[in-house]
């Protein structure tokens, strides 16, 4: 038995896109730990573009946007899996189809639109699965290292993260009534994803940030995939409501002199 005690739990994985993505490095160590992983994802072409990556393996389909998707997954889920013993939230949405607005100008259907997704998907996804769950499951999201720092080409993504680390809270101390079920997030700084790459300019932002760690050295996506790797396991049966910041120090070095006085 190994540490983390992760053998034969079935674990339910949302948000896999391509070999980049939190979702798939979380989902990859867990069944490297034995775990059973059920994967889902958001649509039919979704699906086939991760056909080489995801061949033999579990896959459902949910457009967390429509409440018949989120239905439609959980009988189909309690078909084949009596329970599930974890569910690793990895869903976010902004729409830059329009390039980068000033955020006073963020269009009303964008900004609904990317809370809808990115925050309230996790409180209907856990309410539809919550006869699924196990009574000692454990609930990750993805959120990010701070949602205080006005990174202007981040944009209305920043406060509809902020929204979903609150959202953390009412959830955990609302199945608190009826379970011992658990809901953290992992909270990394900038991560080379895919979806990153979507964000105008992130690139510059990247390196930056990179400048900012302590070690010069940016954060990887299999460290913060090995920090939600402990939270879905019961060796983090003490921790609850809350959001393990990964961003390599960089949160305490903003004077750090190479930026200060860059050469």
């Amino acid at each position: 038995m190994s540490f983390l005690n992760l053998e034969n739990k079935n674990i339910l994985v949302m948000g896999v896109a391509n070999k980049k993505s939190v979702a798939w490095h979380i989902a990859k160590t867990l069944e490297e730990e034995g775990a059973n992983v059920l994967y889902s994802v958001r649509s039919e072409d979704r699906k086939k573009s991760l056909d080489k990556l995801l061949a033999g393996k579990p896959v459902f389909i949910c457009d967390v946007e429509k409440p018949e998707g989120i239905e439609r997954l959980k009988k189909e889920i309690s078909v084949k899996y009596k329970i599930l013993h974890g569910l690793v939230h990895s869903i976010a949405f902004a729409n830059y189809s329009e390039g980068w607005k000033p955020f006073h100008e963020t269009p009303r259907k964008d900004f609904l639109q990317s809370i809808d997704i990115s925050c309230y998907s996790l409180i209907a996804l856990s309410d539809a699965l919550k006869s699924l769950l196990d009574k000692k499951a454990s609930v990750v999201t993805v959120s990010i290292s701070t949602t205080r720092m006005a990174a202007e080409n981040y944009g209305y993504m920043a406060p509809a993260k902020a929204a979903l680390d609150s959202t953390l809270c009412f959830l955990a101390k609302s199945f608190s009534a009826f379970s011992e079920i658990r809901f953290n997030s992992i909270n990394p700084g900038l991560l080379k994803t895919s979806a990153s790459a979507g964000i105008p300019g992130y690139v510059d932002s990247f390196l930056h940030a990179e400048k900012a760690t302590l070690r010069k050295n940016s954060l990887t996506t299999q460290e913060a995939a090995n920090a939600a790797i402990f939270l879905l396991s019961n060796r983090s049966s003490g921790i609850n409501a809350q959001g393990v910041v990964l961003d390599a120090g960089m949160s305490i070095n903003y004077f750090d002199q190479a930026l200060v006085k860059p050469q």
